[in-house]
């Protein structure tokens, strides 16, 4: 009997962010779900950053954000999918307001060199070298990162006006 290939997995990196309740039990859970999905592993996790929320008509608290690389064996749709369902499963509402502020939100960032452009996903993420609360976080576990048809993520920071991500001090939780 033959055995199909073993198939090759691939490393994506993925964005959490949380504004809303115990932010830090959010973003353990969400990036401990995504650990626990099939053919995935959590390989490096970020600091966790905090910036303000920002294109929002209403106030909103500050956010937490990190970034994850992730080994997995899933296509980006299946993994899109399992994100989204982590999203939800945690309350997250995603027929709102744009900007809402959010329990949990996970982004596909990277997905090994590809680029996709599909109804459901864009890799890379489309506005990922515009954000500093992706960048800093991301260059933390990867400084080297190149970012598909854009280059170097490093040479991004510089120009972005937004206030930079505060590093915050060890969290327990989130080691």
């Amino acid at each position: 009997m033959a055995f199909p290939a073993a198939v090759r997995p691939a490393l994506a990196y993925l964005a959490l962010g949380s504004n809303l309740g115990d932010r830090v039990d959010y973003l353990v859970k969400a990036r401990d779900a995504i650990g626990l999905l099939p053919g995935c592993a959590v390989l490096h996790c970020s600091s966790l950053f905090e910036t303000a929320a920002w294109g929002s008509a209403m106030p909103q608290p500050d956010y937490l954000n990190a970034v994850i690389a992730v080994e997995t064996t899933l296509t980006p749709p299946q993994l899109l999918q399992s994100t989204l369902q982590i999203e939800q499963a945690q309350g997250r509402m995603r027929n709102v307001e744009k900007n809402a502020a959010r329990t949990v939100d996970i982004d596909l960032l990277l997905y090994d060199e590809i680029i996709m452009n599909t109804c459901d996903l864009v890799l890379p993420h489309p506005r990922m070298h515009l954000r500093k609360f992706v960048l800093q976080p991301l260059l933390e576990i990867a400084p080297n990162i190149v970012i598909p048809e854009r280059g170097e993520a490093r040479q991004y920071l510089t120009h972005i006006a937004d206030a930079d991500a505060r590093k915050l001090s060890h969290n327990s939780a989130w080691s």
